[in-house]
């Protein structure tokens, strides 16, 4: 135990060295982290908005004042007819305009949307609000008293925390450990640490522990981040959030151990790590896109892709606040791909060596 302590420490103080792994490690949560929760953003502000309007009763009035008092719109200008309000979203000096009707005032319900559809997403979510913040509060037809649960702001960053996280500690753990063992390999190091008196196993796991740590520490900056800069709220068990990832970090520990087998140099590792994981997370895990969204040929695929699962997962214990028999389907999956990752790995290990 002596000696296993040993190179772990030796692996920790090598990992401390190196100034540039250290800002990997914690310059690239901390950078994304911001990205993500305040430049990258899918949430609805300072939309600009021209109204169309014929007359100026007292219900349209109503209508444009609920408009200009709610930060999603900025009402630029009024005109009388569509076509100019077509003209200057065309001209990209409006996204969107309100076209109300003559009989608006007696029927609330003649009003129309011309909207900029060059982002089909975001079309959709300023024709949604539009809606909601004109709707009077006594029509049949109003939704402004609907419930919107677990984000009633709508806030982005509820969505890409659990997104984060799971990019983050899959990136760290499997694109690292690749490298450094890639390295011992690369230098010619390798072969001195298995002829040491410790068990060639048990090096493998001393040059792992100390990310394991590291991720860890991680993921209590990332939380710690997404609670006080961010304004996510920790919903569920911040105990269970711990042991999800800890299943989580051991899978990708377990890939980079898999990635190590088949590397012979950095680089290759590095471009194996950003094929195999970068891309299928952003792309297939349900970050940006949701799943339910994909063809079919695509949900397949995504079927196999770790991060899918953890990012659902973090999703129902962070946001929802649901319990860990909630997630069930999740975990079991996740600790299924965690022992079949290290078999093969351990065991292409050993027959390499």
């Amino acid at each position: 135990m002596k000696q296993f302590l040993s190179f772990v420490i030796k692996e920790a103080r090598h990992i401390l060295r190196d100034k540039r792994t250290m800002l990997i490690l914690f310059g690239m949560p901390i950078v994304l982290m911001l990205l993500f929760g305040f430049a990258i953003t899918n949430d609805v502000k300072n939309v600009r908005t021209v109204v169309v309007t014929s007359q100026m009763d007292h219900a349209t009035q109503q209508a444009i004042d609920r408009l200009a008092a709610s930060e999603y719109f900025t009402i630029t200008t009024t005109v009388p007819t569509p076509k100019e309000a077509e003209r200057l979203i065309r001209s990209q000096k409006a996204d969107l305009a309100v076209v109300f009707g003559q009989d608006y005032a007696s029927k609330h319900s003649g009003v129309q949307f011309i909207v900029d559809g060059s982002d089909p997403n975001m079309a959709q979510q300023w024709t949604l609000y539009a809606q909601q913040t004109i709707a009077p509060v006594n029509s049949q037809f109003s939704i402004l008293n609907s419930q919107l649960l677990y984000n009633p702001r709508m806030k982005s960053a509820y969505n890409f925390v659990p997104a984060i996280m799971g990019m983050l500690l899959l990136l760290i753990c499997a694109m690292m450990t690749s490298v450094s063992i890639v390295r011992e390999k690369e230098r010619g190091t390798m072969e001195v640490l298995l002829v040491s008196p410790v068990r060639p196993l048990m090096i493998i796991v001393a040059k792992v522990v100390p990310y394991l740590l590291l991720a860890l520490l991680i993921l209590a900056v990332i939380l710690l981040m997404s609670a006080t800069v961010l304004d996510v709220p920790l919903q569920g068990s911040l105990g269970w959030i711990f042991v999800v990832s800890l299943i989580y970090i051991l899978l990708a520990l377990s890939l980079g151990l898999l990635i190590s087998n088949i590397a012979q140099t950095q680089f290759v590792a590095l471009l194996v790590s950003a094929m195999v994981l970068l891309l299928p997370t952003v792309m297939l895990s349900g970050m940006l896109f949701p799943v339910e969204s994909m063809p079919t040929v695509l949900q397949w695929i995504s079927a196999i892709i770790p991060p899918r699962y953890y990012i659902q997962a973090m999703r129902k214990l962070m946001i929802m606040g649901v319990g860990i028999q909630e997630v069930w389907h999740e975990v079991a999956v996740l600790i299924g791909m965690t022992a079949l990752l290290l078999v093969v790995s351990l065991k292409k290990f050993k027959t390499r060596l």
